[in-house]
């Protein structure tokens, strides 16, 4: 019985991650894949979701990759004075039995050179490169043009 409930616990943990998209790879659970439609491939294009840590150890998001941007960044929205910015990161921290979010006014991914348009309803891979975890390959689902979060 003892060994029954941690199992439980571990399979319900797995079992919300994918209940919106998400993927579970070693330590690390990607949960709630995001992006928003875009007009043409003349903007760039972003990425959103939350990356959770289950591990006793932090670890770093180091890089991202998707065949839909030739070059896809982690930016962080940064406000000085009043006045924003989003310069890009080498990196993002995911602390020990934490999380981080990559969200609309924080870190993000942003999608430059778009090699198409992002079509609502539509989905598209992004692979996701930490220090430790190694690589994660999430399928990123596309919202409307002016969509806020994920609809889960």
């Amino acid at each position: 019985m003892k060994i029954l409930i941690p199992a439980l616990m571990a399979l319900m943990s797995a079992t919300q991650a994918f209940a919106c998209g998400g993927t579970v790879a070693g330590n690390i659970e990607i949960e709630n894949p995001w992006s928003r439609a875009s007009i043409g491939t003349d903007r760039p294009g972003v990425v959103y979701l939350t990356i959770r840590n289950i591990g006793p150890a932090a670890d770093m998001l180091t890089s991202i990759a998707t065949p839909v941007a030739d070059m896809p960044m982690l930016h962080e929205t940064v406000v000085t004075d009043g006045i924003a910015s989003m310069p890009h990161v080498m990196a993002v921290s995911v602390p020990a039995k934490g999380a981080i979010a990559l969200e609309p006014g924080g870190f993000h991914a942003m999608l430059m050179g778009l090699t198409q348009k992002l079509e609502k309803g539509a989905t598209f891979p992004v692979t996701l490169t930490f220090r430790d975890a190694g690589a994660v390959t999430v399928d990123v689902e596309i919202r409307g043009l002016g969509a806020k979060g994920p609809e889960c």
